[in-house]
This record gives structure tokens, sequence and C-alpha cells, in this order.
């Protein structure tokens, strides 16, 4: 059984070619391929225009191979004409579990997971922003996926590239979202603090007399006394700390002595 790293190390020399976003992009690709038990090698990166026009001839002008047998046509275009030209394209097949071989059997279903292969890479491609030649129309191209940020090859020959905010914009898929702790069990530090929190809560809650039920400091005895005998207030056991104070203030003053009360009462309905 490889290793994620020697699985990747096959595809190093193919990707060493391709522009830095693609080789990352190629080598993120491997990565989440590998943890779905999925082996991908990439098979084709950076062609020269000569390379370009070599595979352009064969199945054409050049029928056969060294050994006599028929070369099919494997692509559409001639040099400067394709995305791996210029660096922005890669090519995959499947890597079989023997670590040697490989294949491009779209319907190959080695992880048992009722999911081709194939298709799982072809997932994991579209996730990171990567263009399909399995979903064209002209010419299907099954193991190709590109990246053009818009631009036509007439742009790429011509020497225009994606500006830095549109890599940039890739790049960013590949930051790994912060896992969601939801549903899993607290640690000992975070259980201590949540221990903490209720005992804060908790004292807030007697220091305002959030429940209404909270029996007042006996310093304030007096003044709530004086002020439910005078009508002032009709009981004495749901004051929070502010009200206490005001109340234990007007006490101190005088407010509530039954004779400024009746002093108060002779100037109604007189002002």
């Amino acid at each position: 059984m490889l290793t994620l790293e020697q699985v990747k190390a096959k595809s190093q020399t193919r990707l060493s070619g391709v522009h830095p976003v693609i080789r990352q992009l190629g080598e993120t690709l491997i990565e989440r391929c590998y943890n779905r038990g999925v082996w991908v090698l990439i098979t084709q990166g950076l062609r020269t225009y000569a390379e370009q026009d070599a595979l352009y001839a064969q199945g054409r002008t050049v029928l056969y191979d060294s050994k006599g047998k028929k070369l099919p046509i494997v692509t559409q275009v001639k040099g400067g004409y394709s995305i791996h030209n210029f660096g922005f394209a890669i090519d995959f097949a499947l890597l079989l579990k023997d670590g040697k071989s490989v294949s491009w059997d779209t319907l190959r279903d080695d992880d048992k997971d009722s999911l081709p292969d194939w298709s799982e890479v072809v997932e994991e491609a579209k996730k990171l922003g990567f263009e399909w030649g399995g979903d064209w129309r002209s010419f299907v191209d099954m193991p190709h996926l590109q990246m053009v940020f818009g631009l036509t090859t007439a742009q790429f020959r011509a020497g225009i590239r994606p500006t830095q905010a549109q890599l940039n914009a890739v790049l960013s898929k590949l930051k790994p979202a912060t896992p969601s702790k939801e549903g899993e069990p607290m640690t000992a530090e975070e259980k201590k603090e949540f221990e903490q929190l209720k005992k804060d809560v908790k004292a807030l809650q007697t220091r305002v007399n959030i429940n209404g039920d909270q029996t007042p400091p006996t310093v304030y005895h007096k003044a709530l006394e004086a002020a439910k005998f005078v009508e002032a207030i009709a009981t004495t056991n749901d004051k929070d700390q502010s009200a206490l104070k005001i109340l234990q203030t007007m006490y101190n003053m005088g407010l509530f002595e039954p004779r400024f009360i009746e002093h108060l009462k002779s100037f109604k309905g007189k002002v």
C-alpha cells in the first residue's frame, strides 16, 4: 500500500512544468482523492509546441507506432492551440493499487463505493475550479482538466495571463475550513471554563435579583420597610441592586418619613 507522499511523488515530473497554481491544485487533487480511496496519476502537464504538433500528427500523418500498432487521434489542435502549451492544464489517469499499473477505465470502482473512481476524481477537480474535458461536446477529452480564467488560447498566445486576483481566488479554495465542534465532547479545559461561566451567571442573577425572589441584604431592610409602610413600594423581595441603592438613598434623605409623605399629600391638587 502506497502512502500519500509516494502517490504524489509519481506525478511530480509531470507537474513540475505547469504554472505553480496549477501544480498546487494538482497536488491537492491527488491528496483529496487519496483520502477518498482513489489514487490519481498526472499523466500530462506542460507540452511544448513541438510536442503538441507531434501529438496532432498521431493518427493523421503518423498512423502506426514502432510496433506497427495503429495510432488513434488524441488531440484536435496543433501547437499553440492547447492549454497544455501554457501550463494551465493537466491530464490524469487512475493509479491502481499495485502502485505500477494505470487505468483509463471511467467505470472502474476499486474502492467499492458504488461511484466510479473516475467520477470521484472529476468531482474533486470541479470543486477546485477545474474545467473537465469530459463535458465538452465537440471533442470529449475524459482525462483532461484545465483552468483558463476566461482567457482564450489566442490570448494565451499573445502573452496574456490570469491576474493575481484570479489566482488568489482559486488558491482560497485550498484553505481548509475550520472544523465545527458542534456535537463533539468538551475538553477538560472547556469543561472548566463552562463551570466557571455557570457560577458567574448564577452570581450575576443573585446580584440583580433577576428572578425577583432573592432576600435583600440586611443593610437595606429598614429602608425597604419604611418605603413599604408609606406605600412607595408594594413588595420588598423583588428589587435589584440598583433599586435597593436608590431606596436606601431616599430613606437616608428622610423621604419615607410619614410626616414628609403627609406634607406631600397636602399639596395634592394644589400645584
